[in-house]
């Protein structure tokens, strides 16, 4: 039987929802080691980017709808997805991880975090099922699990966000871009992307590895 990883959307595009690249290399990397993609996203609006002016429209979109398109319509609403389900979850990243699921990008450290996202996370976390998180991503896993478990996780080496993370009671490593940091103690496995990419090929070389060290853990 194929090992069922959850892949958390946030959106379709990199400034207000999920990087499409890291989304859709993360879903390639999944079926590549032979496990089966379980995509969801919460139920909710975000406020649209254009994505070519890199300006607000004004307009909103829903979440769960915009993910739909990465994941083929093949999605769930996150609200009705439980641990025992899984086993594996993956955030990729886009400043949707760090703007819907969470508000990390305006509150850092102070973030709240979606009920349904913070929900499901905390019962992966309970259970020791593993964590995977990509670019911007491991924030909000440092948002919600830094206090309880103080986890190790990387965004490569921005400056700012490694002390907002830090901040969370999580601690911040510095990552090469074709690179991960595996926290074994808490199963969670985080890669930089496009934090640091400068193209698509690096990003995905540190995404197979993270994916598959996932899959591994599973």
């Amino acid at each position: 039987m194929k090992k069922k990883i959850g892949v958390v959307l946030s959106g379709c595009g990199v400034y207000d929802g999920s990087e499409i690249h890291e989304a859709v290399l993360t879903l390639l990397a999944i079926d590549r080691n032979s496990a089966e993609a379980v995509c969801m996203a919460p139920d909710m609006e975000l406020l649209e980017i254009d994505h070519l002016a890199g300006q607000p429209t004004g307009a909103k979109r829903n979440v769960l709808v915009e993910s739909a398109r990465i994941a083929r319509g093949n999605i769930r609403d996150i609200a009705g997805v439980k641990a025992d389900e899984l086993d594996a979850i993956i955030f990729p990243g886009g400043f949707g991880a760090a703007k819907n699921l969470c508000d990390f990008a305006s509150k850092g450290a102070d973030a709240s975090i979606q009920p349904d996202v913070a929900r499901l996370l905390k019962e992966m976390a309970a259970a020791q099922k593993p964590i995977g998180a990509i670019c911007i991503a491991p924030a909000l896993i440092a948002a919600v699990l830094g206090k309880e478990y103080a986890p190790e996780v990387t965004v490569g080496n921005d400056a700012g966000t490694a002390v907002a993370i830090n901040a969370t009671g999580s601690r911040h490593l510095n990552c090469p871009v074709r690179e991960l940091v595996i926290d074994s103690k808490n199963r969670i496995v985080s890669t930089p992307a496009y934090m640091l990419a400068g193209c698509i090929s690096e990003a995905a070389e540190g995404i197979e590895k993270a994916v598959k060290a996932v899959i591994d853990m599973a």
